[in-house]
């Protein structure tokens, strides 16, 4: 049984004092005994109560031993200051400090907080709260994991045919979110009925995609803006740019205009550090770079035609994978191609010659991935045909460190966020190596195969922690690397600074002596062509000469035939006498030369 009252009041008597009054009693209700109940009683016999002749009592006492006062300092380390207040300039620090100390709640601020940092020194004065307890203690070697990984979370393209995950992009805002490109990248061979639409994944709901995005054409590349995580740039396989705004839906929001976009698929986009953070660039294999805005898509800003040649010939470009760009050298930006040559260029050059400023070359095969170390900029990592190689910009002849040729080919890679001796890379074979060489550099530190299809494409989260690897038949795969490889560990930021440095003057002296050596062996075959060239002159020389006396000869007996000629022409024609008269003359000149032989032989 349940009893109820319901008090009403008014609600302008909200609140109000109680005033209360004597009255008579009233009967609100009346509950006769239950006999049935009294029966179910059972007496307790016999019953043992113990009482005390007084109220119980307790005495407590604490011993506290006189503490001494004693004056101690605090470090106070400078903070708090506004974004647009930069603490090192004196001139807004004192302006700052004034307009603060205008404010009317400043007094009342100030007397409040006095209160409790009076409260606070005296505490600290009376126990030294900063004490430390295990000074004297030697320091233990904390013994560190194995390097390992642990698959978290599987996304599977929900399409019945299934296409390549071809690019990842992490959500800038606490990366809860992961947007994946799916694409079939071989030539004319997209199945029919094949999807085009591409998906945002939530990270804890694997099941369904969060969000679909709805291309013309399938997309290659997806990347968020930094800046505004709600909007995302793709890159088309027909070469056109679409941007999508998730606030808005599914649908593009904006496209290129096929005339002016690419004519090939756009294999890389990448967002530049702008003020209105609203400008990219986009690569692809038709040799050209293009500098756009979203707020004008209709028409490239501007377009960089890659041929090293500098004479912007397009039929001689070469044709661009992957792009880099890096925020703190705001004027460079760095393209991979499928030559297996990387092109540093110039996005504030005049001229066209004065935009590609020099060439990496060390690749078999198209450049994949392409990323400058995090924590030391003029180093930067390339992944290529079977091997992945660091590159130094002091030195371009050569790459400073490259890893073993692998029996698969290599397909992507990608730094550490968070440590600078650690990258990733992902092979045909669907496995992903995890490299760390300042711990060992012939070999992987850690090996892990992933799936048994080839493997895409990979991304890092910002804290190091999380890796996303997309595979040939869509699946994304989640894993989570030990921590032992995500923290920074003692001393790790000088070990590969001087690594590199020292890879570099290594690669630097052997680039010098390759130097002396091909000018000496030009010099010996220039020698060697020297005296090619002399025997030959030598040669023609009397070559030349006897030539020259045959030909002297035959003008002189040409001549004299002429000569010969022309005086049996002048001569005059003889009579009849002159005939007998020269018989009779042979005949006695006959006669003669008989008896001469007659003579001797007597």
């Amino acid at each position: 049984m349940e009893i109820v009252y319901v008090y009403v009041k008014k609600r302008s008597e909200f609140g109000k004092q109680c005033n209360f009054s004597d009255r008579q009693a009233e009967l609100n209700i009346d509950i006769p005994p239950n006999p049935e109940l009294a029966e179910q009683f059972v007496e307790r016999n016999p019953v043992d109560v113990g009482v005390q002749c007084s109220t119980s009592m307790s005495e407590h006492e604490a011993n506290t031993e006189r503490f001494e006062m004693e004056t101690r300092g605090i470090n106070h380390v400078e903070g708090g200051w506004p974004k647009d207040v930069n603490p090192l300039e004196l001139e807004q620090t004192i302006r700052f400090r004034k307009k603060v100390e205008k404010d009317e709640n400043y007094i009342n601020a100030i007397m409040q907080l006095g209160s409790i940092m009076e409260h606070c020194i005296k505490q600290n004065n009376a126990i030294d709260i900063y004490q430390e307890y295990f000074d004297d203690e030697d320091e233990m070697e904390v013994t560190e994991e194995a390097p390992s990984a642990k698959t978290i979370n599987v996304f599977r393209d929900p399409q019945e045919i299934k296409r390549s995950a071809t690019h990842l992009s992490w959500h800038p805002d606490g990366n809860k979110k992961l947007a994946v490109a799916y694409s079939c990248l071989n030539f004319q061979r997209a199945p029919e009925g094949m999807s085009h639409e591409s998906y945002i994944w939530d990270l804890e709901n694997p099941n369904r995609p969060e969000i679909v995005l709805k291309p013309s054409s399938p997309l290659v590349t997806l990347e968020y803006n930094p800046k505004d995580s709600h909007v995302l740039l793709g890159g088309c396989y027909n070469g056109q740019l679409a941007c999508w705004d998730t606030r808005k839906g599914s649908l593009v929001a904006e496209l290129s205009t096929i005339e002016f976009s690419h004519r090939d698929p756009v294999y890389d986009s990448i967002w530049l550090q702008s003020k209105t953070g609203t400008e990219f660039f986009s690569a692809s294999t038709d040799g050209q770079v293009m500098w756009w805005d979203i707020r004008k898509m209709s028409e490239p800003t501007e377009v960089v035609i890659l041929d090293i040649t500098r004479k912007e010939r397009l039929e001689n470009a070469l044709g661009a994978i992957s792009l880099e760009f890096e925020s703190t050298l705001p004027t460079k930006f760095m393209v991979g191609t499928e030559q297996g040559i990387v092109i540093s260029c110039n996005r504030k050059a005049k001229t066209s010659a004065e935009k590609i400023v020099c060439t990496f070359s060390g690749h078999h095969g198209p450049i994949y991935a392409l990323q400058r170390n995090p924590f030391y900029p003029k180093n930067f990592l390339t992944v290529g045909d079977w091997t992945a190689r660091i590159w130094s910009e002091d030195s371009r002849e050569s790459s400073i460190m490259w890893t073993k040729y692998h029996m698969s080919y290599l397909t992507d890679g990608a730094w550490s966020p968070v440590r600078p001796a650690v990258f990733f890379t992902t092979k045909m074979d669907g496995t992903l190596d995890i490299w760390d060489f300042v711990f060992k550099h012939c070999d992987p530190a850690l090996s892990l195969k992933v799936c048994d299809e080839a493997l895409f494409c990979l991304r890092v989260q910002d804290n190091g922690c999380f890796i996303a690897c997309g595979s040939q038949l869509g699946t994304t795969t989640l894993l989570e690397v030990s921590s032992g490889l995500c923290t920074l560990q003692r001393n790790e930021k000088n070990i590969a600074s001087s690594i590199f440095e020292r890879e570099t003057r290594r690669e630097k002296i052997l680039e010098a002596r390759h130097r002396e050596m091909r000018l000496k062996e030009k010099g010996k075959a220039e020698g060697k062509d020297d005296a090619q060239r002399e025997e030959e002159t030598t040669l023609n020389l009397e070559e030349l000469v006897t030539k020259a006396e045959e030909e002297f000869f035959d003008i002189i007996f040409t001549e004299l035939k002429k000569k010969e000629v022309e005086a049996i022409k002048k001569k005059p024609k003889p009579t009849h006498r002159d005939l007998e008269a020269d018989e009779e003359m042979e005949g006695e000149d006959q006669g003669e030369e008989e008896d001469k032989r007659a003579g001797t032989l007597a």
